[in-house]
């Protein structure tokens, strides 16, 4: 047999780990992403085609520009439940089904109801006139949202109060330019806001003007205008602050589309949604809200799709507008998502525009979307599911696939949907958890019979918690450390932070901060040995859920590098 000489023996070792170790490594890898559904949590597709597909979209969107979310700038009403369901109460005839509605709503662990206040029903007959006379006997238009806002009050929740639908009369032309179309005179508008709002001041805080401005049918048959949309919109909001200071207000909820012609012929007219965001900021418009809504909607991939393209449409879509938002100086306001669900239209359902699950993903789908919005999205607030239900199934006979987003049939009967909705949410809003980012003094998680929330104008978002001296406070928080930031003009103080461990007493100076070691989960008790006054809360990530595959690669790296030293060493002898 014929011996090797030591260089070719070298180079054959190198060849021999060279190409086999790494190979069986990436297989290694490639067996835990699969064991783990990993594809899944990276492309949202449960298809392994379209999971190869989708990590191929991944790998360009590492030629794309990165986006700045910024989740270390708190956002006011972010720290708040985030459970929430679209309802149509006002088209219940029988008092007794709505308020089981609601009752149904409130036990699924919802706590918003976001519900319209149809303009066009409550100012029927023309301005200034709020009785009913489409039926004898006539009425007060007002009588049946304020038994919806005194269910809302019964079940302690709160509502979203959503403004739109025009009368006929407030237009010259009536419906022919849309059922939906602007007035002609935006003062018209206003007046109508000042005067819902005045109704019920103290009893609603949350209005949102308009819907869905962007698209047709929502702005009638005109040319999409953000510009137009920014002067309806200022009018209503300044009317709607001075009836009642403390209103928050919500733009409009702009549909996802990539159409880019807003002057086209009805039904084609319609614009970008970031695209009619920024012509917003443009107009001056961002005095004139608080909070910015989108809509949510996963149509074909799941809620963990990762895939950012400004093209496509997923549950991803929410990162490019908070990155919008940063750009135009308005990372202290949040994100809510005003509809958001999966599509579970059966087969013989032929319209598919909305995308296609299953029942039992669409559930699973919905709960896995609350989870990634509170994980992963500190500056995302209140996600609202489209919808609870109908009051009949005109939409299931109509074959319209809108039918198979409720989450209850007409006669009350859940849905896989509402089962699992009703496990998750009431469990999660038992027991809230501060998860990474940072987060406003208010935060949901923070249980406290001693701390209150003061206002403060020189403070990040106008307001400080404040924890008197003496006084404790409880949450639970998941990360590796929790960061209290003291607000700036706040005194020195102590405070014992008890934890599984033992208590540790810590100080804090103005304007500082100071971190707080966790081990993940932890149940966290501060107790103020001095008065306490927090600009915001933060939450240091736990980690990436993906860093045992560090020890792989570096494995693979260290064979790599072996066998290319071996070689060298080879040739050079």
């Amino acid at each position: 047999m014929k011996r090797l000489s030591h260089p070719e023996f070298l180079r054959k070792l190198a060849i021999a780990l060279f190409i086999p170790i790494p190979i069986l490594t990436l297989a290694l890898v490639f067996a835990i992403f699969w064991r783990t559904n990993a594809l899944y949590y990276w492309t949202g597709e449960e298809d392994f085609a379209a999971q190869l597909k989708g990590l191929s979209d991944l790998a360009a969107d590492q030629m794309r520009p990165r986006l700045h979310t910024a989740p270390d700038i708190p956002a006011a009403h972010s720290g708040v439940n985030p459970f929430g369901v679209n309802v149509f109460l006002e088209q219940e005839p029988d008092p007794a089904v709505r308020e089981e509605a609601v009752r149904m709503a409130s036990e699924a662990g919802f706590h918003w109801l976001r519900q319209e206040f149809p303009w066009e029903d409550i100012e029927i007959h023309g301005k200034g006139d709020f009785e009913d006379r489409r039926h004898e006997p006539h009425r007060s238009a007002w009588a049946k949202y304020d038994h919806i806002v005194g269910l809302a009050e019964k079940y302690d929740m709160e509502l979203i109060v959503r403004v739109s639908n025009p009368p006929a009369w407030s237009r010259a032309q009536g419906n022919d330019v849309g059922a939906y179309a602007p007035p002609d005179d935006y003062q018209d508008f206003a007046d109508f806001v000042a005067a819902l709002v005045s109704r019920y001041k103290g009893r609603v805080r949350y209005y949102q003007l308009w819907n869905e401005p962007n698209i047709y049918p929502e702005w009638g048959s005109y040319a999409i205008s953000p510009e137009d949309y920014a002067r309806l919109l200022c009018l209503a909001a300044d009317a709607a602050q001075a009836a009642d200071p403390d209103v928050v207000i919500i733009n409009g909820a702009m549909a996802s589309t990539i159409v880019l012609d807003p002057a086209a012929a009805p039904p084609g007219n319609a614009l970008n949604d970031f695209l009619f965001m920024q012509r917003l900021y443009d107009a001056g418009a961002a005095d004139c809200f608080d909070i910015v809504a989108i809509q949510g909607y996963g149509l074909w991939s799941g809620p963990t799709d990762r895939r950012m393209n400004p093209r496509v449409l997923n549950f991803s879509r929410p990162l490019f507008m908070r990155d919008l938002m940063v750009a135009n100086g308005d990372a202290h306001k949040p994100i809510w998502i005003s509809e958001m669900n999966w599509n579970a239209a059966p087969d013989d359902v032929p319209d598919k525009r909305f995308g296609q699950v299953t029942p039992e993903q669409q559930a699973r789908y919905l709960v896995e979307a609350y989870e990634r919005i509170q994980k992963e999205w500190p500056w995302l607030g209140v996600a609202n599911v489209w919808y609870l239900k109908r009051p009949d199934d005109a939409w299931k006979r109509e074959g319209k696939p809108e039918y198979y987003f409720r989450l209850l049939e007409p006669d009350l009967t859940p849905t896989q949907a509402y089962d699992a909705l009703k496990t998750y949410a009431s469990a999660a809003a038992g027991a809230p958890i501060m998860h990474p980012g940072a987060h406003p003094p208010d935060h949901w998680a923070i249980v406290s019979a001693d701390y209150r929330i003061e206002q403060a104008p020189e403070a990040s978002l106008g307001m400080v918690g404040v924890l008197p001296a003496g006084g404790e406070l409880h949450m639970r928080v998941d990360g590796s450390a929790l960061v209290i930031h003291l607000a700036a003009d706040a005194s020195p103080a102590r405070l014992t932070v008890l934890l599984d461990r033992k208590p540790r007493t810590y100080e804090l100076e103005p304007g500082g901060s100071r971190a707080i070691r966790l081990r993940g989960e932890e149940q966290v008790t501060l107790r103020a040995e001095d008065a306490l006054q927090v600009d915001h809360w933060e939450v240091k990530g736990g980690g990436n859920a993906l860093l045992w595959l560090a020890p792989l690669f570096c494995l693979t790296g260290i064979f790599m590098l072996s066998a290319l030293w071996l070689v060298f060493r080879g040739v050079q002898t």
